[in-house]
């Protein structure tokens, strides 16, 4: 897939375009973007402000920490259980 070329930030900006009146062809035009990926961003991006896009992206960042970090855990867990389990047979 090929990457954007747009910044997130812009492309709130351009989805907001559309709530100003413009239509979405003009808004495609004049961006160079086809409206399938208008459409795409707006699936992904639309009613967001800047400063919503910023805090998603943190809770996504907090997100993928905190797996890992539960991931990590579990790999913890499943060691002790396992000597445990050897202690007990002994």
């Amino acid at each position: 897939m090929k990457k954007s070329n747009f910044t997130e930030e812009q492309i709130v900006t351009i989805l907001h375009s559309q709530s100003k009146g413009k239509k979405v062809e003009d808004i495609c035009r004049e961006n160079n973007i086809s409206p399938a990926t208008f459409y795409q961003w707006k699936e992904k991006y639309g009613g967001m402000d800047a400063r919503e896009l910023k805090r998603m992206r943190e809770l996504e960042a907090e997100n993928a920490r905190l797996k890992k970090l539960l991931a990590d855990k579990s790999i913890d867990y499943d060691i002790l259980k396992e000597g445990y389990e050897k202690l007990k047979k002994l």
